[in-house]
């Protein structure tokens, strides 16, 4: 007999390959997929010390984030406030002062994660309260969707703003004719560029923990948008050293250090790490009345939105990343960011073509835009959860007609043919069973609204699976080692607690892994 490291048998092995075929067992060895099959071809041709009978529980491909910000997750675990679920500005207040109790130390006090769309008052709030406590302290808290913040006057002084500011791609918002401590979009780089970088310390133990919460959801990779040199370079060190096994996929932010250090040189792969993509930022977003609109908000006459990058410097990122080999992923939410970047593309793409080009979110699309993605084989690169996040407050946003092209995620996939899912967490919660819930059901945990939000918009199971899986591994050019349960394949995979491809939808959110596992070596078990 053949001899395996590890041996799978007894359980239903959702291979996602090209015929979405099921299996009894899997042998695997040196960290690749020998073989799967049935329980008698496996166990007869195969022989390991390790053999774990999963007793009929089910085991998909390793699951893959195509678009999360990995180490802001863990950094924000580090040291923020943990804002997200709060109901009021009071309690967001609450939060922040048991933050500072817990790290008196820090002289920045910083959260993220509250969203005036779920409190009762849904204008955005003004430094008052901040300033009351913290007249010492610079003070910045992050909105949910990283597109708006509230400072105090600390942060404001410090930064240099006043009334007298102006800021292009971004909003100082004022009252009264002062600043109210909101900061739209590029504004907020105010701050953030004196707020101290985090330390290489403080990176390796943040990209760790996030590791270990990855891991514990299921994930095995993961799409971290926007990232810079020392932190790919501490990323690369770790997985080196074997310490982190989590499989990156990077969005290089278009520093001008990034783009000499990584972007000239051509694609920079390792076994578990690929630099070959740039991370841009077309327009801002939806919650915070920054996304970029071919007509005015709904709910705020006279305001479109913000362009955050000018197309003359989108064009040129675009021909160095035509130069020198790289992928471009941008950020487009509002419909007419989406127009300029499709047509952007398409005067470097030209037709169909094997770039995967990427729009990041593809948030709402004018209906006369959508071929386009067909047209220059654009990939849209969407995250389920946003829709069931917004879809109380959106249609205020952008009318009844607009929001049919928005969250159209069935739409694009009939145009593209594959569709790469993500969560873009910390902005929603990092569990992939709330993606597959979302894409499916499009309803939120508590099975609202009845029959889905937007439901001809909704994913089948299968192709759902596959979007977190085969077609988010083919967004970033790895299909072929990764992303599907096939002899050569990296052994890559997770096993759940239920068959999430059999339950009722209703009841997904609540499964549970069981085992992760990365080259065949258990990272996570409960």
């Amino acid at each position: 007999m053949d001899k395996a490291d590890l041996i799978i048998t007894g359980a239903v092995i959702y291979t996602v390959d090209s015929s979405f075929t099921t299996a009894e067992g899997m042998a695997i060895a040196k960290g690749k997929i020998l073989a799967v099959g049935s329980h008698d071809e496996i166990t007869g041709k195969y022989s390991a010390d390790l053999i774990y009978d999963l007793g009929g529980k089910a085991v998909y491909p390793g699951l893959i984030d195509a678009h999360c910000h990995f180490l802001g997750y863990g950094l924000g675990r580090l040291k923020r406030a943990d804002l997200t679920g709060t109901r009021s500005m009071q309690e967001v207040v609450e939060r922040v002062q048991q933050h500072h109790e817990k790290f008196p130390d820090l002289y920045w006090i910083e959260g993220r994660g509250w969203d005036q769309n779920d409190w009762a008052d849904k204008q955005f709030p003004d430094k008052s309260k901040l300033d009351e406590l913290f007249p010492d302290n610079p003070a910045m808290l992050t909105r949910i969707d990283g597109h708006a913040a509230l400072v105090n006057s600390e942060a404001l002084e410090l930064a240099g703003i006043s009334a007298e500011t102006k800021i292009e791609g971004g909003d100082i918002i004022l009252s009264n004719g002062q600043p109210t401590g909101i900061l739209i979009d590029n504004a907020m780089e105010l701050v953030k560029n004196i707020i101290p970088e985090a330390s290489a310390e403080e990176i390796i133990s943040a990209l760790l923990l996030a590791q270990d919460d990855c891991f514990a959801v299921g994930l095995t990779g993961v799409h971290d948008a926007g990232l810079e040199t020392q932190q790919v370079q501490i990323i690369d060190s770790l997985q080196r050293a074997g310490k982190l096994k989590m499989r990156v996929n990077v969005m290089l932010s278009p520093t001008q250090e990034n783009l000499d250090t990584y972007v000239d040189g051509g694609p920079y792969i390792t076994d578990r790490l690929s630099v070959r993509s740039i991370k841009l930022y077309a327009d801002g977003a939806l919650g915070s009345r920054g996304a970029l609109l071919i007509d005015e908000y709904s709910d705020d006459p006279g305001n479109r939105g913000i362009l955050l990058t000018h197309p003359d410097t989108i064009r040129s990122i675009c021909q160095q990343a035509i130069d020198d080999g790289y992928q471009v992923c941008t950020h487009a939410i509002g419909d007419s960011a989406n127009r300029m970047m499709l047509h952007l593309y398409g005067e470097f793409l030209q037709g169909p073509n094997d770039l995967r080009w990427r729009i990041e979110h593809a948030q709402i699309v004018a209906p006369e835009d959508f071929d386009l993605f067909g047209k220059y084989s654009i990939v849209p690169s969407v995250q389920p959860t946003h829709a069931t996040s917004d879809m109380y407050w959106a249609p205020d946003r952008v009318g009844q007609e607009r929001i049919k092209g928005a969250y159209a995620y069935k739409q694009l996939l009939d145009q593209s043919g594959w569709i790469p899912l993500g969560t873009d967490f910390p902005i929603e919660q990092i569990n992939p069973m709330l993606t597959f819930f979302a894409a499916t059901a499009r309803q939120d945990a508590d099975g609202f609204p009845d029959g889905g939000f937007q439901s001809e918009n909704a994913l089948s199971r299968e192709e759902t699976l596959r979007g977190m899986t085969i077609w988010a591994a083919r967004a970033a050019f790895e299909e072929n080692r990764k992303g599907s349960l096939e002899p050569g394949k990296v052994a890559d995979f997770v096993v759940l607690d239920t068959d999430i491809m059999q339950i009722p939808l209703v009841e997904v959110p609540k499964v549970k892994v069981m085992k992760t596992f990365v080259g065949g070596q258990q990272v996570y078990s409960r």
